[in-house]
């Protein structure tokens, strides 16, 4: 059997999940399902990043200890993941032993390598990005992505040689084309690497929340190294050797287009210096806009994504999220598309069209149907559609893969259309009404099928439906 483990970036506990956080774990759930369904054995692993000084910050106004309030958190973000369907096999926080463990053994391995060295950093830093940020990034005078002016800090800090793997990172990227997906992260990353790499910082000094250096208990490991780490702390490494080979190299990051950096050149030149593989595949999605501005925290363009379920339930916005968005491009979410949405593909559309098959099927053969004759056309539709699907969903384009289903029930309502059981029954044509009934059943059979990763209560009750005795939505 193969193994698929798949990873998404791990959340800031500092306020409650929004849309275009939930919008990663949806996708990357997709995946993990999709690949379930292929039969490889999967380990699909997301968590909670919880050593940020906002987090610890955001625990003392409400007079709360650092651990007790994340506590709370990771039972609110379950409890968002769970209503959402999203289907991890593990969950990590950066709190954990585990994860201790595996950090202080990573951290002294790079030391051990002789890439860590102490020094001086001064320059900007932001503060909601958690990240030194040098300023040709800077826009104006402010971090681009929250658009505000970043601290000036001073202090002694320990460094990682980043620039002496700058020229084993492009090798890489020439060597695996398919590294950095999609192609327009791919080349952001090139241009980064072309223009040489500087060293950077990976303590705090003076800060106990955080991971205490091995070599250097007066600094914390920097939140960003610290949470990188997660990928190989969760299965293993520094404390379970077995499982860890067992799981890594990881096959696919999924993250934001916003952190590529960290996780193609920061996060890989961490695992060159420690003698470690390097992931298989990292795939950079774009943003959830909302009302064409970016959903953000800091900017207050949030949308609970509880609140978008309570409104048709969660698989509609699952398959809003992820048939209406092309995988690795930004989109939008409006309720009005939202609501469109959902009369066009599940009330008028799919929902239907089961709703049509179950009458007829009842009423013209008692629930039942006997064996059909040779497949017809629905057969020769269903088998393309099938293979749409399967290239679409190997390259991780999730919404064209969506689409290949949905064109399987377009067909299937068609042919209802063109052939008319009902004309069929009143006829007495009843060898080729049931050859028509059991056409359809066996395309809206493979559609919910197909469509299981997508939305796996609705999948599964329609398979249910159509005499499905397992249960699918798992």
């Amino acid at each position: 059997m193969s193994r698929f483990y798949l990873t998404t970036a791990i959340d800031y506990v500092n306020s409650r999940p929004h849309l275009g956080t939930a919008y990663e774990k949806i996708t990357a759930d997709v995946i993990a399902r999709y690949q379930r369904l292929l039969g490889a054995e999967t380990h699909f692993l997301m968590g909670n990043d919880e050593h940020s000084q906002n987090v610890f910050r955001k625990a003392r106004e409400l007079g709360l200890d650092p651990v007790a309030y994340c506590d709370r958190m990771e039972r609110e973000f379950r409890e968002v993941w769970g209503r959402l369907d999203v289907s991890f096999d593990d969950f990590i926080r950066t709190t954990e032993e585990r994860h201790r463990v595996g950090v202080t053994a990573m951290v002294q391995r790079i030391a051990d390598r002789g890439d860590l060295y102490e020094a001086f950093y001064e320059g900007p830093y932001c503060v909601s990005c958690e990240a030194f940020k040098p300023e040709k990034d800077l826009v104006d005078g402010l971090c681009p992505v929250h658009l505000t002016k970043p601290e000036w800090i001073k202090e002694r800090n320990h460094f990682f040689r980043l620039s002496k793997h700058r020229d084993a990172l492009l090798a890489h990227f020439h060597a695996h084309p398919g590294f950095l997906e999609p192609e327009v992260r791919r080349n952001e990353i090139l241009r980064l690497l072309e223009s040489g790499l500087d060293d950077i910082s990976i303590s705090r000094a003076g800060q106990s929340w955080g991971i205490p250096l091995p070599f250097d208990p007066s600094s914390v490991v920097y939140v960003w190294f610290d949470a990188l780490i997660n990928y190989v702390s969760a299965i293993g490494f520094g404390g379970d050797e077995a499982s860890f080979e067992r799981w890594w190299p990881a096959n696919l990051h999924v993250i934001g287009k916003d952190i590529t950096r960290f996780h193609c050149v920061v996060w890989p030149a961490m695992l060159m210096s420690a003698g470690l593989a390097l992931p298989r595949q990292v795939f950079g999605h774009g943003f959830v806009n909302l009302k064409g501005q970016k959903m953000s925290k800091s900017l207050g363009t949030i949308l609970d994504p509880l609140e978008a379920a309570e409104r048709f339930g969660p698989d509609p916005l699952r398959l809003y999220l992820v048939k209406e968005i092309a995988y690795g491009q930004d989109g939008d979410f409006s309720w009005d598309r939202f609501e469109e949405r959902y009369n066009v593909d599940l009330a008028n559309n799919l929902g239907n069209l089961v709703n049509r098959l179950a009458v007829m099927v009842d009423k013209y053969r008692g629930g039942r149907l006997p064996a059909a004759g040779a497949p017809g056309r629905l057969a020769g539709v269903a088998a393309d559609a099938a293979g749409r699907y399967r290239r679409a969903m190997d390259a991780f384009m999730l919404h064209e893969g969506a689409a290949a289903a949905f064109m399987l029930v377009d067909a299937a309502n068609e042919h209802i259309a063109e052939t008319e059981p009902w004309t069929l029954a009143r006829r007495g044509e009843q060898e080729r009404l049931t050859q028509v009934l059991a056409d359809v059943v066996e395309a809206v059979r493979i559609a919910a099928v197909l469509l299981l990763p997508v939305m796996p209560r609705s999948c599964a009750e329609i398979l249910r439906r159509l005499g499905e005795t397992r249960d699918a939505s798992e």
